[in-house]
This record gives C-alpha cells, sequence and structure tokens, in this order.
C-alpha cells in the first residue's frame, strides 16, 4: 500500500498541472470580464504562485513518482 507521501508525490504534479489549466482559462475569460478583469488576472496569479509552493512540497518530497509507481 502507498504511504501518504507517496500518493502526495502523485497528487502534487496533478494538481499543479490542473491549477496550470485554470489560470488559463481565467485569463482567457479575464479579458471578457469588463470591470471584474483585474481580479480575474489576480486569481490566476495566486493559482501560479501556489503552484510554486506545491512545486516546492514536491521537491522536499524526492520529486514526483516515476510512471507506473505502484505499492
Amino acid at each position: 500500500m502507498a504511504s501518504d507521501l507517496e500518493k502526495l508525490r502523485v497528487l502534487l504534479p496533478h494538481w499543479c498541472e490542473h491549477n496550470t489549466e485554470h489560470a488559463a482559462e481565467f485569463r482567457a475569460w479575464a479579458e471578457k470580464a469588463g470591470l471584474a478583469r483585474a481580479e480575474i488576472l489576480e486569481a490566476a496569479e495566486h493559482l501560479e504562485r501556489a503552484n510554486e509552493a506545491l512545486t516546492a512540497a514536491l521537491e522536499k518530497l524526492g520529486g514526483p513518482l516515476p510512471a507506473g509507481h505502484h505499492h
């Protein structure tokens, strides 16, 4: 059975990928948001900063697990 730390090493890259996708979607929609544009762009920046923290956490845990790793 995989340990919680091993699970995190799988989840963290997945979360970063989703954050990147959402940030890009936010940026696209911000251009259509009129008065709310700045706030939506700020939210995209927050997601990108979150990814920096998540990536740092992943590095401390030894990086992503190789594909096909099972316990």
